[in-house]
């Protein structure tokens, strides 16, 4: 087994091969109301690249359960894709709205639950190669039921299932949304 130190001493050198890009230049091609989209001049080693930058507030998951052993999900129509997906209920932050803030907004408006219990289960990122959202992953627990309170064009049908059975969904290909995927992940 590698010592710590030596693991460390090897990410670092893995690191060392990839050269640092520096931004030249950037415009601004879209301001929107969900994201922005930018368009970057970096420079990478001895010549220049254009990275094309989708800029988001970020957002939060949230992996809640009513009982142990179950999930609770949500089927809406998403527009991109033209279809209906199952997700975990989610959401994008507000400006300077915390992440746990937000996921407990989130909850409520798309299923009606309320949670005493929250667990920070990890943050990643949505899609790194063009888009710099950051997604902050939480388990909720401990739940009542309430009224759904969406927003004005949202739409939800709530499910709720075993986990196990959830994650077979995944292995079929009934669910398909990537933090969904890395939701239900952390919970089986």
């Amino acid at each position: 087994m590698k010592s710590p130190n030596r693991r460390e001493e090897e990410k670092e050198n893995i690191m060392a091969v990839f050269t640092q890009e520096h931004r030249i230049a950037s415009r601004l091609v879209y301001q929107g109301k969900i994201c922005n989209l930018r368009v970057d001049e970096v420079e990478k080693g001895d010549h220049t690249v254009i990275r094309e930058v989708v800029e988001h507030n970020g957002g939060v998951v949230i992996a809640c359960q009513p009982e142990p052993g179950l999930v609770v999900l949500v089927k809406q129509y998403r527009y991109p894709i033209n279809g209906e997906l199952i997700e975990l209920p989610a959401g994008r932050l507000e400006k300077g709205e915390l992440p746990l803030e937000a996921a407990k907004r989130e909850l409520k408006e798309e299923t009606g639950y309320l949670a005493s219990e929250w667990l920070d289960l990890c943050k990643m990122y949505s899609a790194p190669g063009f888009c710099d959202e950051l997604l902050h992953v939480y388990r909720a627990q401990n739940v009542t039921l309430g009224d759904k309170t969406p927003d004005h064009d949202e739409e939800t049908e709530v499910i709720v299932i075993p986990v196990k059975d959830a994650w077979q969904r995944v292995r079929n290909g009934q669910i398909r949304d990537a933090k969904t995927i890395a939701g239900i992940a952390m919970l089986v």
